[in-house]
């Protein structure tokens, strides 16, 4: 499989070369159905190695047309060898490819860890995006697969480089990219292909439009309703609503991180007492809060080894310190005051867990946070302590609908513009999400990608986000071939 030094180079000038060796080809129809997990994480009991007929079966019987396999490489390499491929593995994924012909499903192929990177736990030794030897071997990946598959059509299978590349800049994630489409076009010129957008897939990557393939985003917002209680993120524990009530970002940013250190403001604070909480704490840092320009919180934290933190680690990569801070900041809000500022005076970053306010009467508004990282803030507008919304923006809160437009879609108008093929390649709600709530997030969601042509995977088909086994507690399932079936949301999928 190893292929000669010269490679690397060689596929990423080939892009440029010829139209003829880039794809035209886009799908005709929306690509609408699920993710499947079979070969999702590596010795996991949610990955067994394989993917069954069944799910293939049912999700054509009910009516879908789309498969994504988000796959983690080590399934198929021999002894940790990276360069080493299993050919009884790939034997698993050859059959899932000829069960998506026989059940009339497109399959997708996504790397969701790739040699060199994931988005899950634990990181990859080596990084694809610094790392030449990483970059080069998973091209091999993909050349291997291309050259496999390239009898198959696009209109039956498609590729998608990698999964939701994460804290990168716009300049490694095309170098990246460009090299991995060129070294299937190498094999395989007529393969569609699709890249997850920047950012955790929340943003598309203008530089990738050259390239001629599609993006894929995500319709996890906000993480507060899909993610409610998920053991794998860390979320503001609130009961979910819909429309969401109005979120300001709980990152805070330090000066070095110019021009993201914006201050968190909030208007027409009432006298009262301001209680915060951290999240994680990036280094030291100065934090401080003030009111129409007087300090009413200045404090400065450190992440030790002490009982004041908890889950402390040295990132080598940074030579920082990161941990949680369990204390609680309290400061006292003068009367007369109109605009509260909280921002870092020095330091890295933080992120917080909550912000308060709290009446001398002892009433309390809680301001709803979200952690977008690279996202700054816009000014607050307290609303008082018997609001549903106790905090909104000037203009007001957004309905379901608009939350949607704004947060989730208007950021790839560039990608709509520009004719990139776009799709939104997971989306979904974890199973302690009431399920009401859920139902209406997803209407307002689907209708919006209805509406802009967009296709959908769910993630998943069988399990926490899916329509099968769900493990709801508050859904009342019919029996489908053995298996617990949530009607309301298949017809509600069906639908769109």
């Amino acid at each position: 499989m190893k292929l000669p030094a010269f490679f690397l180079a060689a596929t990423i000038s080939a892009v440029a070369i010829s139209e003829t060796q880039s794809s035209n080809w886009r799908p005709l129809e929306r690509w609408r159905g699920f993710n499947l997990l079979g070969m999702f994480v590596k010795d996991s009991s949610m990955s067994p190695g394989h993917f069954p007929e069944e799910d293939f079966r049912l999700i054509s019987e009910l009516g879908f047309n789309f498969v994504r396999l988000p796959m983690d490489y080590r399934f198929w390499i021999k002894d940790q060898n990276w360069e080493s491929i299993d050919e009884a593995v790939i034997a698993e994924i050859d059959k899932a490819v000829e069960l998506g012909r026989k059940h009339k499903l497109h399959v997708q192929l996504c790397f969701h860890r790739a040699p060199g990177y994931t988005v899950a736990q634990p990181p990859e030794p080596r990084d694809l995006f610094t790392d030449p030897e990483a970059l080069r071997v998973c091209c091999q990946h993909w050349a291997f697969f291309s050259r496999r598959y390239k009898n198959i059509p696009s209109e039956e299978l498609s590729f998608n480089l990698f999964n939701e590349p994460a804290k990168i800049s716009e300049e490694a994630y095309e170098k990246v990219a460009t090299a991995l489409v060129a070294a299937i076009r190498a094999e395989d010129p007529s393969r569609f292909i699709m890249a997850d957008g920047i950012r955790w897939g929340s943003v598309p990557a203008l530089s990738l439009f050259k390239l001629n393939i599609g993006q894929a985003m995500r319709g996890y917002k906000p993480m507060s309703i899909s993610h409610y209680r998920a053991s794998w993120v860390t979320i503001p524990d609130e009961e979910p609503v819909w429309p969401p009530r109005p979120q300001a970002n709980g990152f805070l940013y330090g000066p070095a991180k110019a021009p993201l250190n914006v201050p968190l403001l909030i208007e027409n604070i009432p006298s009262s007492t301001l209680s915060l909480k951290t999240m994680m704490v990036s280094g030291r840092v100065s934090l401080r809060a003030d009111a129409d320009g007087t300090v009413v919180l200045a404090q400065e934290l450190e992440p030790r080894e002490d009982e004041h933190w908890s889950n402390v680690v040295h990132r080598a990569e940074w030579n920082i310190r990161q941990g949680c801070y369990l204390g609680d900041l309290k400061a006292a809000l003068p009367q007369g005051a109109h605009r509260l500022s909280i921002s870092l005076a020095s330091g890295d970053w933080l992120s917080l867990a909550s912000l308060e306010i709290i009446s001398p009467e002892g009433h309390t508004a809680s301001l709803s946070l979200s952690r977008e990282w690279g996202q700054t803030n816009s000014i607050m507008r307290f609303q008082g302590f018997d609001s549903r919304t106790p905090f909104a923006p000037p203009e007001g809160a957004l309905d379901g609908i608009g939350y949607l437009r704004k947060n989730s879609l208007d950021p790839w108008q560039p990608a709509f513009d520009a004719g990139v093929y776009t799709m939104v390649g997971e989306f979904g709600a974890h199973r302690f999400t009431p399920h009401s709530i859920v139902l209406a997030w997803m209407e307002d969601n689907l209708k919006l990608w209805q509406e802009h042509g967009l296709g959908w995977a769910l993630w998943n088909f069988s399990g926490a986000f899916g329509i099968i086994d769900s493990g709801r507690a508050d859904v009342q399932y019919e029996n489908f071939h053995g298996h617990k079936l949530d009607r309301k949301m298949l017809d509600l999928l069906l639908k769109y």
